[in-house]
Formats: C-alpha cells, structure tokens, sequence
C-alpha cells in the first residue's frame, strides 16, 4: 500500500516561497521535504513549467535519501497558488547484503563483524544509515590490529520495481601492526622522561589498539604541562616487518605543545555555606626546573580563611604521585572557632577506575566553641581513602555511580591526644528517565570510634547541613550541642532523593527531600528533614542548583546556592 500523499502550500508572495506540509503525510518525508522547501525562492523563477521541472528533479532526489525511488510529483494550480503534490509511492527495503573483507582475518572475528552489521536485511534504506553502516564496519577494523584498513568499493544497487535494494561492500583489512618506539615531538621545557611517566598504555611490541593511543592522549592532555597532544600511529613510509611476520611495526608519533609553565588566577563567588568569597591561587607546573607542581593560594570567606601550599611530584614508574603540603585555616561556624595548622604527604595512585589515596598528616587545632571552654586537639594520623566513579559525563551528577570510602585514624602513642579510628562512606547515584527527567540519590555514614571526643580534631568527627548535605538547614549546624556552639560528633547519617526535569537543553526544575543529623551517641540519633523545590543549569562546568528548601525541625525556609567568577 502506497504511503498517504503529502501536500504543501506554494503561496507565489516574491520574493519567498511560504510551504504548509500536510500533517497526513509520512514522518520522514515531511521532515525531509519541508525542512527543505521551506527555504524556497521562486523570485527569479521565468516560468511556472521551470519550477515545476525543478521540484520534480529535486524532491525526487531528497526523497531518495530516504528510500524513496519512484515519487511521483505534480504542481497544480489552485486559485491564486500552487499545489505542490507528492505521492513518494513504496519505501525499499534492504534485500541483501553482501561484505568482503581481503585480508588475513581471524575468521571468528570476521563472522563477527559480519553479524555486527548495522543495515541488514528487511530494513527500510536510508543514505544516513548506509554511510554509518559503513564507517562502523571501517571503524572496527581500525581499532584493533588493522590500522591501514580501509573501503575498497561499497555499491548500494536500487530495484524501485521490486522496491529492494542490494548493498555490497568491499574492504581490505591491510597488514597487522604492532606498536614500535614513541617519537616524541614539541619538547623544550620538558624531558621525553616525563612524557614516558605517563605512558602505561602504548608498550612498544605490543598489537596496535587505538584505544590505547586514546589512553595516552588523554593521559597527557590531562596533566598541567601540554595544552595540546596528539598521539598518532605513524604508518607512511615508517612501517617496517622482519622477514617471515606477518606483522608490521610502526611508531607512535607524540605530538605536543607545551603549556605556560605559571599560572595566576584571581576569583571571587559567593555560597550559602561559608558566605562570600575572594580568592588568589599560583601553579607552577616547573618548580625548580624539575618539573614538580606547585599549588599555592589563599582564600578568604566569611566564615573560613585558608592559605595552602601544595608540591606534586611527577607520576613514577607504577604510575604512583607523591606529594606534600602545609594548610593555615581559621573558621567560625555556628559559633566554633577553630584555627588550625597541618602539614601532611600523599601519594596518589589510580587502579582502572578506583581512585587509591595513602596519607599522613600532623595537626594542630585550637577548638574555641562559645560559651564553653577552648581546647587544644593534636593528632598524627594516617588515612586511606579510595574513590570509584563510572558516568559518561564527569560533570553530570545526574547520570553514573560514585562511591567514596576513607579510613584514618591516630594514637596517643604516636603523638595524638586520643586513640581513634575514623571511616566514612559517600554514595551517589544518578538515573535518567529519558532525556528530560533524571532521579538523584545520595548518602552518607560516618563513624569515629573513639572513648570521647575530647582530644579529637573536627576534621575526624562529622557535622552536617548545608547545601550539599541537608538542605534547609545552615551549614554545619546538624551536630553536638557545647555551650552555644554547634560542634562535630562520632555518628553521621544522611540521604537525599531529587528529581529533576529538564525544560530545555540549559534549564530544568527540581524537587527533593534530604535527611540527616551528627550525634554524638548513636542510640539518640534523630534525621532532621528538608524538603523543597529548586532550579538547574546546566552550566559549562557542570549543572548548577538554587534550591528554596525548608527545614521541618525549625519551620524554617533556606535559600542555598553557590556562585564562583573567575577574573
């Protein structure tokens, strides 16, 4: 059975062509004819027979594109405009399929290649899923061995009679490759050395896999010292095989451009957490010419200041990052002072996608709480943490899984004024629903295990509120009750479900519910509740939130958001 006809409007108003698709008519043909004629000029048009003979010839090739081959198209006169008719007449259907592959195949993985196909047959035909039929097959030739892989021929014959057309594709597969030595080009700060330190992916003898070539790239792109990389395959005129294998070496070609090796950077924001901001960070990416990384800035908030100093060294051989680090803070959060000193190392090391952190860090703390006596807590701790995200977008909360673990601890016989072992535990989970809606869970559990807290330094208890903790309560003010300030307990628990809908591509609306509370004595524990409705935008570095919530246990409403500007 024929599709229905699809009619349009021609209204002759020079200079414009205005057209009024019929909504009867197939889908893809309204799209493909009236994205189309919609642009149309007849301004300069002679004769009503020329635009006719134009239409005929140009609709009959758009719709083509679509597996469309024996339109029939008529322009008629209809008072005072024309009546533009197509009948696009029956769809054709992919009738065969017929793929070589020349080379030395693996004949299992070539009958796998052959059931991956993405155009089989009893499929409508479309010129867009021909082309990408085809480059799929190429690109599963040039990620694994095949690296000269390349079409030969590829012929789509169309029978409109039988309304069936016959697909024939012939590629080569070229020699296999193996990976030879790296050339490295770009350098003159740096040594080859350094680039080496961030290779664990391209190994030279290795089979060629262009997801390793990708690995490097991204490895390199991500580190301070290059702005731009590129990591290629050098096969022209550099292959070579030795006599009897059937495999060829080529080199891997680095391309680099190096960055500028200091960095000032200026900014200022605002957040309801810790209030209004200015800050001023340094990096230097080639501290005494050893290529170390300097870290160095200072940021002063309303409720917290901080100056820092950071040294990273460069990854060694296991791909492990040592670096150390001092800190000087000063905050007063509901009515806790605290200043405080630390120096510390770590060395950071990555396992796939697991996040390894090993430190150890001395602090000193002066814990001035209103309206009860100031202490002084001292601690020598040693901390393991490990991090676990998978999301396809890093910047999407909305969509992946993330899990944190951390556990530290100190002794009084090791310079800390109490014994005590501290771990915690963050879970986040994002779930679209289709494209324009998305479910966002998140929890926390924390333990200290200790006699007391006395001697303990706040950085090891938990408090909790805030904007990424329980909203519609202040920042820190969910804890353990001394004197007339708000100050960290052994036990945290908190969980948050959100539900987004997206508007647009940029602005969506959000619901939520958080709960959760820091105490001191886990059979007291009592999950204060917030609730709300808030905004998103997704923003280039990531979806930001201004959410209205209200917290149930002070009948309260909280505005919490957060805004930086970089200057």
């Amino acid at each position: 059975m024929h599709k229905p006809l699809f009619l349009a409007t021609l209204l002759f108003a020079p200079p414009a062509v205005a057209v009024v698709p019929q909504l009867q008519a197939p889908a893809e043909v309204r799209e493909v004819l009236g994205s189309y004629l919609e642009i149309g000029d007849v301004a300069d048009v002679p004769a009503q027979e020329v635009f006719e003979r134009r239409m005929q010839r140009e609709v009959a090739s758009l719709l083509a594109t679509e597996g469309y081959f024996s339109p029939r198209v008529v322009l008629r006169p209809h008072d005072d405009k024309l009546l533009l008719v197509v009948d696009p007449g029956p769809r054709s259907l992919i009738g065969s399929v017929h793929i070589e592959i020349v080379g030395d195949l693996d004949p299992e993985w070539q009958r796998s290649l052959l059931r991956t196909w993405k155009l089989p047959t009893g499929r409508p035909f479309r010129q867009t899923d021909w082309d990408e039929a085809k480059q799929a097959l190429l690109a599963e030739l040039l990620a694994v061995d095949y690296a000269a892989a390349r079409l030969l021929d590829s012929r789509a014959e169309v029978d409109p009679e039988a309304r069936r057309v016959e697909l024939t594709v012939v590629a080569a597969s070229g020699p296999r490759y193996r990976f030879g030595e790296l050339q490295i080009s770009g350098l003159k700060r740096y040594s080859e050395e350094l680039v080496g330190r961030f290779n664990s992916s391209v190994k030279p003898g290795e089979p060629y896999r262009e997801d390793r070539l990708l690995a490097l790239q991204a490895a390199l792109q991500s580190t301070p010292y290059f702005s731009s990389v590129s990591v290629t395959l050098e096969r022209e005129g550099n292959a070579s095989a030795p006599s009897g294998d059937a495999w060829v070496s080529a080199p891997v070609h680095v391309r680099l451009r190096e960055r500028a090796p200091y960095q000032l950077s200026l900014g200022a924001g605002y957040s309801t957490n810790t209030g209004a901001r200015v800050e001023a960070a340094y990096r230097s990416s080639d501290l005494f010419g050893r290529a170390w990384e300097l870290h160095t800035g200072v940021r002063i908030e309303q409720l917290r200041q901080t100056a820092y100093t950071d040294v990273f060294l460069p990854p060694d051989e296991e791909q492990r990052r040592d670096g150390v680090g001092t800190a000087v803070e000063h905050s007063d959060i509901e009515n806790l002072g605290i200043r405080r000193f630390a120096v510390g190392a770590t060395r950071l090391q990555r396992y796939g996608s697991v996040e390894q952190r090993l430190g150890i860090n001395w602090q000193e703390e002066q814990q001035s709480p209103q309206g009860a006596p100031s202490t002084t807590a001292r601690a020598l701790t040693a901390q393991l943490g490990w991090s676990w995200r998978h999301a396809r977008d890093p910047l999407d909360p909305a969509e992946g899984i993330s899990l944190q673990f951390q556990l530290g601890g100190g002794s009084k016989s090791l310079l800390s004024d109490r014994d005590f072992v501290r771990t915690y535990l963050r879970y986040s989970q994002g779930i679209p629903l289709g494209a324009s809606a998305a479910l966002l869970f998140r929890g926390e559990l924390g333990v200290t295990f200790a006699s007391s807290v006395q001697g303990i330094p706040q950085d090891f208890l938990f408090r909790a509120g805030g904007s990424n903790s329980v909203r519609g309560y202040a920042y820190q003010s969910l804890g353990v009750k001394q004197g007339e300030a708000i100050v960290g307990g052994r036990y945290l628990a908190t969980i948050s479900g959100e539900y987004t809908h997206w508007i647009n591509p940029t602005w969506g609306a959000a619901v939520f519910v958080d709960a959760g509370n820091a105490v001191d004595n886990r059979q007291a524990i009592d999950l204060a509740v917030g609730y709300g409705v808030g905004a998103r935008w997704r923003s280039p570095a990531g979806p930001l939130g201004i959410d209205l919530a209200y917290g149930q246990r002070e009948g309260k409403l909280r505005l919490d958001f957060s805004l930086a500007i970089p200057f």
